[in-house]
């Protein structure tokens, strides 16, 4: 079993601290871990052995579902850096996005009110662009830049689109 609680995700998986992430090697490290780790290799140890284990594993899949998913990857990382990206004191946007946040939103509105398929589909497949291009940024931001206030900004932009995205889920919904 692992020695030491105190490491961050990407040390507990042996990966280096990068948003362009190895998707490949994340799962195969957490599958390594979780075969180190996982209670039913310590059925017949001590109390104590069985509840660390439960301590490792709860740690190893909390670090897994953090990395394997690019806002929370992106969202730890400015936290090792200090920042919280995701602070609610700390809103501010660009007006520029603010206005097309109200455009999308208002398009959404009429593909659902209308219940247009086709243009709740045209809708989705541009915001996934655009949540697309936003990791590219983030990536260029976190990894190569080092402008991790910039970074934060991008990763507050890229939740409004994940949240807009799941909109569009429901709206589909709606629809069928």
């Amino acid at each position: 079993m692992p020695h030491d609680f105190s490491r961050n995700h990407f040390e507990l998986f042996g990966l280096p601290p990068r948003f362009g992430l190895d998707a490949a090697a994340l799962e195969h490290a957490y599958r390594g871990m979780q075969a180190e780790v996982h209670p039913d290799r310590y059925a017949h140890a001590g109390e104590a052995e069985k509840r660390l284990s439960m301590q490792w594993a709860t740690r190893v899949n909390e670090a897994y579902q953090t990395l394997r998913r690019p806002f929370e990857r992106a969202r730890y990382l400015l936290e090792l850096q200090g920042i919280h990206a995701m602070d609610p004191n700390n809103t501010a946007m660009p007006p520029d996005f603010l206005m097309q946040q109200m455009e999308w939103r208002e398009a959404l509105e009429e593909a659902r009110s209308g219940r247009d398929l086709g243009a709740l589909q045209r809708l989705e497949q541009s915001l996934r662009a655009v949540a697309q291009a936003l990791q590219t940024e983030l990536e260029g931001l976190l990894d190569e830049r080092h402008d991790y206030a910039q970074a934060a900004e991008v990763l507050r932009k890229y939740r409004f689109m994940e949240k807009l995205l799941a909109e569009i889920d429901a709206a589909y919904e709606d629809i069928e």
